[in-house]
């Protein structure tokens, strides 16, 4: 069995590979993944049909979700993004298109009134970011745990898909006893479920 400090470490290296390539990608490969990536988010909530989808709002070096966070404002699809609380918890506010500030850790969030916890409890379909999924379905973070705690505090959970690019779905990633499996992945060219 491999020790808590090993697949720290495991995970710690992957991260920082992952944010290598994540930053080492021209202009016009971004261009490219987000279209597909836009196009895979959208086939996905027109296939299910959620009343009420979470979704990150993307970093810079993440998989970009705002155009499918504008398409599902143009098209009535009701979105929660996450805004980061400092005890390691998160609010969710209505994705509008409206303004954003940047939060914790530098953050980028948007502005608007925090949504009570019970309209947390009715999403239906839950987008999360993620440094790579394996083909299991084993998602690894970023380490801070706060979509880990998110996914706890759901009642009922919903179908939860990571959001990564291509090569970051791997044949195996480090886990520990405390993180969850998601029931599937959206990259630029597939969506595939577990």
């Amino acid at each position: 069995m491999v020790s808590d400090a090993l697949l720290r470490d495991a995970k710690s290296v992957l991260r920082a590979e992952v944010r290598l390539g994540r930053r080492a990608r021209s202009v016009s490969e971004r261009e490219a993944a987000t279209a597909g990536l836009t196009e895979n988010l959208i086939a996905l909530v027109r296939r299910r049909a959620p009343a009420l989808v979470g979704c990150y709002l993307s970093g810079s070096d993440e998989p970009n979700t705002r155009p499918f966070l504008s398409w599902a404002a143009a098209n009535g699809v009701e979105v929660l993004v996450p805004v980061s609380r400092r005890d390691g918890l998160l609010d969710w506010v209505q994705a509008r298109g409206g303004p954003e500030q940047i939060g914790l850790f530098g953050i980028s969030e948007m502005v608007g009134e925090v949504v009570g916890p019970s309209v947390f409890q009715s999403v239906e379909l839950l987008l999360i970011p993620a440094a790579a999924v394996d083909l299991s379905g084993m998602r690894m973070g970023w380490g801070r745990g706060y979509f880990d705690r998110a996914l706890e505090s759901l009642r009922e959970h919903p179908p939860v898909f990571a959001v990564v690019y291509d090569d970051e779905l791997l044949d195996s990633v480090p886990a520990e006893s405390h993180d969850i499996p998601v029931n599937g992945v959206v990259t630029p060219s597939q969506t595939r479920e577990f």
